[in-house]
């Protein structure tokens, strides 16, 4: 290669330490500048796009860079830009190009091939901490297109029919070509007379206004499995909305939001519950029930005499359960003693005769008494 070429860091206008979306970017803004679709006849647009191509090849394959970057064009020998002199040669297309054609062409390359299937709805469903441990089965309404009942989904008003579309012939895509600096590009594109459904109305139904489908309500049952937990997401196939053209419908996707609850907290399959004490209880002993998640259940505790703040006790097996449907979480009950804010004058009474027994005053503060 000969010296007098240009930097390929200058051409794109990075630093040496670009990154590599630095270099894409660099590269798609100054192709679309210098395309000679976009300049045609212009030979100092052409000559700029093949200068920027050329500097793209290099910066985009790390050997090629790596090369250039210890020892310059020399490095690159017979294969900078390409394979042989060709600056375009083993160029990555369906890379580089797809998001450049489509701002030149509006739409670019797409796939011929269309959905086969209607569109999925996604719904939140709030639960309880009490259903989640159980599982239950819960009804919901779900507003959603469904197939018109005028026309059968077939768009055309009574007493007539849909026409094949004449400008796909009924495929529902259209192929554009487009003259490039390296040959005829062949676009394939979503049929702009038919939007891709392959036909058209010339009559619609007035129903659904040629859509085929109309808006309804529909009550769903979603079996909510024991121990799922929030966010958690399930599928009900077949109960999205129907698919164009005969095609099965979409799925409906349902959101699992677990409530607050008012006394638990949840760590995975684990069930957290704060026992409120006072120093009573704490200091002598007692015995408590606390709740549960069965509902109209509670579970026994024993609080031991001398119960220190934070004191964790743990029921196996009172938590959540496995979403396999193997064992359940335990329920954890941290202690939190309560100090009293207000109190009674008997209150007072007890509480100053304990800290005079706790804390005895000395002989010092006896005599200034």
């Amino acid at each position: 290669m000969s010296s007098s070429k240009k930097d390929p860091y200058k051409v794109l206008g990075v630093p040496r330490n670009a990154t590599e979306t630095d270099i894409k970017k660099a590269y798609r803004k100054l192709a679309r500048k210098n395309h000679p679709d976009i300049n045609p006849g212009n030979d100092t647009a052409e000559a700029k796009f093949k200068e920027i191509a050329e500097a793209y090849s290099i910066l985009s394959d790390p050997d090629q860079r790596a090369s250039y970057d210890r020892y310059g064009w020399g490095g690159l020998g017979a294969t900078a830009g390409g394979t042989g002199g060709d600056p375009f040669a083993g160029f990555g297309f369906g890379d580089i190009f797809s998001s450049i054609f489509s701002d030149f062409f509006g739409g670019g390359r797409t796939s011929s091939r269309r959905s086969t299937s209607g569109r999925s709805i996604r719904i939140i469903l709030p639960i309880t901490f009490e259903e989640a441990a159980a599982g239950i089965e819960k009804k919901i309404d779900v507003k959603k297109n469904v197939t018109c009942s005028v026309c059968n989904g077939s768009r055309a008003a009574q007493g007539t029919s849909p026409k094949r579309c004449p400008i796909c012939n009924g495929s529902g895509t259209e192929r554009i070509q487009q003259r490039t600096p390296f040959g005829i590009m062949i676009n394939e594109t979503t049929c702009r007379n038919c939007r891709g459904l392959g036909e058209i109305i010339d009559n619609p139904c007035p129903q659904c206004r040629g859509s085929g489908m109309e808006q309804k309500s529909k009550k769903i049952t979603v079996k909510v499995p024991a121990g799922i937990n929030d966010g958690q997401r399930l599928r009900v196939p077949g109960e999205g909305e129907p698919g164009p053209r005969g095609y099965p419908p979409g799925d409906l996707y349902v959101d699992i939001q677990l409530k607050e609850h008012q006394y638990f907290q949840r760590e995975r399959n684990e069930l957290i519950y704060n026992l409120k004490i006072n120093f009573a209880q704490a200091a002598l002993g007692d015995t408590v029930y606390v709740p549960t998640l069965v509902k109209g259940e509670k579970a026994k505790l024993k609080i031991p005499a001398g119960t220190q703040n934070d004191t964790i006790f743990r029921l196996k097996g009172k938590g959540f359960p496995n979403l396999s449907g193997f064992g359940k979480g335990d329920m954890h009950i941290i202690v939190r003693i309560q100090t009293p804010k207000k109190l009674t004058s008997q209150e007072k009474e007890i509480f100053t005769e304990l800290k005079n027994l706790w804390n005895p005053p000395s002989d010092k503060e006896k005599k200034k008494k």
